[in-house]
Parts: C-alpha cells; sequence; structure tokens
C-alpha cells in the first residue's frame, strides 16, 4: 500500500504561482513515478508532469504548462513539489498527484492506468 498526501492549491490571478506538495509513504519502490493529472469539468484527465525518481529524478511536462511548470524533488524518498508559474485561467482544475512503480513504463507517458495509487485532489482555479 502506498498512501499520497497533497497540499497547496487554492486560487490566484492570472500570471501568479501556486506550489502542490505530494508525500508518499508506504510500500514504495526504490525508483517510482510521481506525476500530477488535472482535470476540469467536461474535460479529460490530464496529465502534466511525472518525476521518476532515480538519478537525481528525471522529469517530462506536457507541452501545455512546459517551462512554466517545475516538478522536483529534493531526494528519491521526500515529497515532491509541482512549482506553477506564470498561471493562465485555463489552468484552473482539481489536479491529482499519482504514483507508479518502477516497472510501469507507461507511466512516463501519463497513461492513468499505470498509476496504481492516487492522492486526493486540490482545486487550482486561475481568474483573469
Amino acid at each position: 500500500q502506498v498512501q499520497l498526501v497533497v497540499s497547496g492549491g487554492g486560487s490566484v490571478q492570472t500570471g501568479g504561482s501556486l506550489r502542490l506538495s505530494c508525500t508518499a509513504s508506504g510500500d514504495l519502490d526504490d525508483k517510482y513515478y510521481i506525476a500530477w493529472f488535472r482535470q476540469s469539468p467536461g474535460k479529460e484527465l490530464e496529465g502534466v508532469a511525472v518525476i521518476y525518481t532515480a538519478d537525481g529524478g528525471v522529469t517530462q511536462y506536457a507541452g501545455s504548462v512546459e517551462g512554466r511548470f517545475t516538478i522536483s524533488q529534493r531526494n528519491a524518498k521526500a515529497t515532491k513539489y509541482l512549482n506553477m508559474n506564470y498561471l493562465k485561467p485555463e489552468d484552473t482544475a482539481m489536479y491529482y498527484c499519482a504514483y507508479a512503480p518502477d516497472s510501469a513504463r507507461l507511466a512516463w507517458l501519463f497513461v492513468p492506468s499505470a498509476y496504481t495509487y492516487w492522492g486526493q485532489g486540490t482545486q487550482v482555479t486561475v481568474s483573469s
């Protein structure tokens, strides 16, 4: 079992910044994936950023957030952060943190079914 605790989120104006945190505990692989997904009403779940905890943390981003969002970690077992800068109204969504084991190669492609544990959602609202 893996537990994911999410914090952060809130409301900002266009151009503002927010930080989300995801703390994983339990039966973690030595190396694993943590991703942030988001979903707004009427839209599909979208993967926005993923970090693979090996090699200091290897990251990948969706095109819609690249250059504005940064996913990071201090070390493999530490809390993962999603720093969101230059926020836009279209970033408004419920954000979820998700865990995938080392063997889940499709996790790199933001395939939701590759992620075996999900944290609670946190709302991010960006007003124009």
